[in-house]
C-alpha cells in the first residue's frame, strides 16, 4: 500500500488525529486514576485482563502478561489489585508446588460481563452515526497508532 502524497488537508487531518490520540491517552490516564480511587472501577488494563481470563480460562502470570500486552511485574501488580477486589484468585497447579495460575472468580466473571455490556452500549451510542466501513477504518487507525507509540 503506497503512502498518499502530502497535502495541506491531509497534514491538517494528521494534526487533528495526533491531538485526538493525546486526548485518548489523557482519557485513559483519567480512567486509571478512577480505577485506583473508586471501588469497582476498572482501568483498561484491568478490563483487558478480565476479558483474557474469561476467553482463555486460567493462565499463569507470564501468559496473562503476554495476553494483556504488559510485563510480568506489571501483571503481578494487576493480579494483586484484581485479587483484592475479589475478581480473580491464584490457584496452585496440581503436581507443581511452585506454579500458580490466575483464575476468574464468579464476581470477576460478573464484573467482566457488566463491563463488556457497558462498553458495547457506550460504543453503539457514541458511534451510531458511523457505518461498518468507518468503524473498520477507525480500528485500523487505532492499531497503527499503537504501532507508532511502540516505536516512540
Amino acid at each position: 500500500m503506497s503512502t498518499p502524497p502530502p497535502t495541506a488537508d491531509r497534514d491538517q487531518a494528521l494534526g487533528r488525529l495526533s491531538r485526538a490520540a493525546y486526548s485518548l491517552s489523557a482519557a485513559d490516564s483519567r480512567l486509571r486514576g478512577r480505577a485506583t480511587r473508586t471501588p469497582g472501577a476498572l482501568s483498561l488494563t484491568h478490563a483487558r485482563a478480565l476479558r483474557v481470563l474469561a476467553e482463555e480460562g486460567p493462565l499463569p502470570i507470564g501468559r496473562l502478561a503476554a495476553s494483556t500486552e504488559t510485563t510480568g511485574a506489571a501483571a503481578t501488580q494487576l493480579v494483586n489489585g484484581l485479587e483484592a477486589a475479589g475478581y480473580v484468585s491464584r490457584d496452585k497447579v496440581p503436581g507443581d508446588r511452585r506454579s500458580v495460575v490466575v483464575s476468574l472468580t464468579e464476581a470477576g466473571r460478573r464484573r467482566h460481563q457488566e463491563r463488556e455490556l457497558t462498553l458495547a452500549t457506550a460504543l453503539s451510542e457514541a458511534l451510531a452515526h458511523h457505518d461498518a466501513a468507518a468503524l473498520e477504518a477507525a480500528g485500523d487507525v487505532l492499531r497503527r497508532l499503537a504501532e507508532v507509540y511502540d516505536r516512540l
